[in-house]
């Protein structure tokens, strides 16, 4: 009997095939990033919460270990969280009110160059514009009025959010011993192994990365630090800060510290000095990208800088600020699963190309 020759050749078939993984996959994405959104409320404080476990993990448990109290351990680890995000927080802001006033007559006079030097729309100037500016202002005031009530909502759903990212980080660390008898306990029959390694090398992923960016950006913050005292920008400890609070948003939010520590340099000290403060940064952000980061960050999970600009750019689009922060550890522990599904596990040998490699076993 003549077996009937199939209608598609084997590679039509074959891309058929894989065009419906992926189109099955970016489904399931979908409807995943869909009820994130809806149940943001919920996911959030959640997420937040894994990246200070993350965080503190390495602590809580050597305190354990030594025979502290697991409760107490936690306990102490969340005050320590609160006090050096608390403080960290106040010298920003202290510092950016001090000097706000020098950052904005800065940008003024960078400005008014501008125009006085290429001649766009003579007899206009900054002052001019400042005035347009509080007129549109002052004409639109009980709109902006209107609009505190929406602030301090905000103002207040973000302290319920952080308040309850707190405790679930306190809940988290005293109880994180029970987490592979709950993977075990909720994965499929035969299947609680490969459940319990993958939720171990999501988490090492985002524990290891929590733990690298904290240690890079503390000495990032030190050097630029040292770099301003030298140079006597004013602010330089709340410049610092604002370095060590943007390092855990790559890329961009070391460009934003460093553009307000230049804008500083240049209200305050002037144009020769703003260039020092710019070498300082860029030789600091060399030091980070060539040195820091192999050395520190080479046992968890590297991502080419264009993955990662993907990672904040889709982060962002879907939750702003806090999209960035919580893109990039989260594609860390995706690559951390996929690392421990790929033929071989985590001793298999690293794909080509170097987009992503795993933790070391």
């Amino acid at each position: 009997m003549q077996t009937q020759k199939p209608l598609l050749p084997d590679a039509a078939r074959r891309t058929a095939a894989w065009c419906g993984v992926v189109l099955l996959v970016a489904g399931v994405a979908a409807v995943l990033v869909f009820l994130c959104i809806v149940f943001k409320t919920a996911v959030t404080p959640v997420l937040l919460a894994l990246l200070g476990t993350g965080l503190l993990g390495p602590v809580h448990r050597r305190m354990a270990a030594h025979g502290v109290n697991r409760s107490v351990a936690a306990g102490l680890t969340c005050a320590v969280l609160v006090a050096v995000v608390g403080g960290a927080g106040y010298i920003v802001v202290t510092a950016l009110v001090d000097t706000g006033e020098q950052i904005v007559q800065s940008l003024k006079d960078a400005a008014q160059w501008v125009i006085d030097h290429f001649g766009i729309e003579d007899g206009a100037n900054v002052d001019d514009l400042a005035g347009n500016a509080k007129t549109l202002v002052e004409k639109f005031g009980a709109s902006a009025a209107g609009g505190l009530l929406s602030g301090i909502s905000l103002i207040g759903s973000l302290v319920a959010t952080s308040v309850l990212a707190l405790l679930l980080t306190f809940f988290f660390l005293r109880d994180s011993d029970r987490a592979v008898k709950l993977a075990h306990s909720i994965a499929p029959r035969g299947t609680g192994d490969l459940v319990e390694a993958m939720g171990r090398r999501a988490f090492e992923a985002v524990e290891g990365f929590m733990r690298g960016t904290t240690l890079i950006a503390l000495i990032d913050a030190v050097c630029i630090t040292v770099g301003l005292l030298i140079l006597r920008v004013p602010g330089a400890v709340g410049l610092g800060a604002l370095v060590l609070v943007g390092a855990y948003i790559p890329y961009l939010g070391a460009f934003i510290s460093g553009a307000v520590a230049v804008l500083v340099a240049l209200a305050d000290r002037g144009l020769v000095i703003a260039l020092w403060a710019l070498g300082v940064v860029l030789a600091v952000q060399v030091l980070e990208g060539h040195v820091l980061q192999p050395m520190i960050q080479s046992r968890t999970v590297q991502m080419h800088p264009a993955m990662i600009l993907i990672a904040l750019t889709a982060g962002a689009s879907v939750a702003g600020i806090l999209g960035m922060l919580l893109a990039v550890p989260l594609c860390a522990a995706a690559f951390g699963i996929l690392g421990e599904l790929r033929p071989g596990g985590p001793d298999a040998p690293e794909v080509p190309g170097g987009a992503a490699a795993g933790p070391s076993a």
